[in-house]
């Protein structure tokens, strides 16, 4: 009886193979694709940001099923975008899970795309040959700041309302096209509720298809050329007689038990975030966003969301200067855009931090420093102190990536090996340590549910 099923089943997936390369992309991407064997933790936050899209898109779909983009007011004197985001806290069946998901969500997609691309930073990931990989990383983190910024004003509460308001008159600063480039991009004179509806077509449907679209080619062009390694050692330069890197091991079963002892532990911190602190201490969800929008009444103190007030801080860093504030813009634009030329900006022999010198490794620690104090300081209101420290982390942030160039050159860097510091049958180990720790972690979440 096994038989005839196995039989059928394995008919089946010949017809479908015949017709479309499920096999053959099974293999390519999964089950023959070779990684490095030492990858460690810092591995983990690239499945991660894939399951959080998948928990944001899902989320996203029943959200909007009670959500109505409106901004005008409704015969209880609200706004009635803000009173079905109240109906869908107070009177859907779970609808109150679901928006805390996705907003606790948002902060958390944001948490792990940091990490993830610290990782790829300490440890060359952006290095030949996966400059492509990176930029399209690149590209994914820029539309991911699209995709956040017009979520945010869903809510139309009192921050959302301001916060947008005061991020696009920045594009007014522009010389000649900037009035005119706001306007456009409110659809008004001011916010409104065609703005509103706007911001809903593009957070909905056209952001999430391009976040889609560079994400599927970021995996390919990163499955293509392979992955990097903490060493930065390329596997495929030793290879056996049968074709398979020395190095390498296939990504199922092994990291595929790695990655779900990774989701496991992630799940258990985001549903403790969900249940006991949705809000984040004020960072996930403002207290001013609470209260309607409100034209007529700005709130004491207007900042953007936590994982954008490190480039808000730079912005208020730059001076004004021959009479425009054009300059902050150009600096908030110029430190995302920077990210992306990190494979033209190093020029350092080694990949690894590992084997990097001093000077690189002191310009690391500084410009942590520098982004996490800009990240304070961009959340908090501006004095003329504060001013000062944030131009101070502001001129480090640009160092680290102006400097590159010069400072990866005059480094004097350790030799690395030629083959990757970890053996076979310790990965076996480990494989079977992840195993345990996943049925722990997963008996832990169920108890916690």
């Amino acid at each position: 009886m096994a038989d005839n099923a196995n039989n059928k089943l394995t008919a089946l997936l010949g017809w479908v193979d015949a017709r479309f390369p499920l096999t053959k992309m099974y293999n390519d991407h999964v089950g023959k694709y070779y990684a490095p064997k030492n990858f460690n933790f810092w591995y983990f936050f690239g499945s991660l940001a894939m399951l959080v899209l998948v928990i944001q898109i899902v989320s996203g779909i029943f959200l909007t099923m009670n959500y109505k983009p409106d901004g005008t007011t409704g015969l209880n004197h609200l706004p009635v975008a803000f009173t079905s985001v109240e109906y869908i806290m107070r009177d859907v069946s779970g609808g109150w899970i679901i928006r805390y998901m996705h907003s606790t969500g948002a902060s958390m997609f944001f948490i792990v795309v940091y990490l993830h691309m610290f990782r790829g930073l300490i440890y060359g990931s952006f290095h030949r040959p996966r400059e492509l990989v990176w930029v399209f990383g690149s590209l994914i983190f820029l539309a991911l700041m699209a995709e956040a910024f017009m979520g945010y004003l869903l809510p139309w509460g009192q921050m959302s309302f301001w916060g947008a308001q005061v991020i696009i008159n920045l594009f007014s600063a522009i010389p000649v096209i900037g009035p005119d480039l706001s306007t456009w991009i409110r659809g008004d004179f001011n916010v409104s509720d065609i703005t509103l509806n706007r911001f809903f077509a593009l957070h909905v449907i056209a952001l999430p298809l391009v976040l889609l679209g560079l994400v599927v080619a970021h995996l390919i062009a990163l499955h293509e050329v392979g992955s990097n390694n903490p060493d930065g050692i390329e596997i495929k330069k030793h290879k056996g007689a049968d074709g398979i890197p020395l190095d390498g091991i296939p990504f199922h079963p092994y990291y595929t038990v790695k990655d779900i002892l990774g989701v496991v532990v992630f799940l258990i911190v985001f549903c403790a975030v969900l249940f006991f602190a949705p809000e984040g201490g004020g960072y996930f969800l403002e207290k001013p966003n609470f209260d309607p929008a409100n034209p007529m009444k700005t709130p004491e103190h207007i900042a953007p969301v936590w994982y954008f007030t490190p480039f808000y801080a730079i912005l208020r860093a730059i001076p004004s200067f021959l009479g425009t504030q054009v300059w902050g813009v150009i600096g908030m634009g110029a430190a995302v855009v920077l990210i992306a030329l990190l494979p033209w900006l190093d020029r350092s022999p080694v990949k690894s931090v590992r084997y990097r010198g001093p000077i690189f490794k002191t310009m690391l620690v500084l410009f942590i420093i520098s982004f996490i104090g800009l990240g304070i300081l961009g959340a908090i209101p501006a004095t003329d102190t504060r001013t000062i420290v944030a131009q101070i982390l502001s001129v480090v942030y640009f160092i680290f990536f102006l400097g590159m160039p010069i400072y990866t050159k005059i480094d004097k860097c350790k030799t690395p090996p030629e083959r990757v510091t970890m053996s076979t049958p310790r990965q076996k180990w480990m494989f079977l340590l992840y195993v345990a720790l996943t049925l722990i972690g997963a008996y832990v979440f169920a108890i916690i549910i």
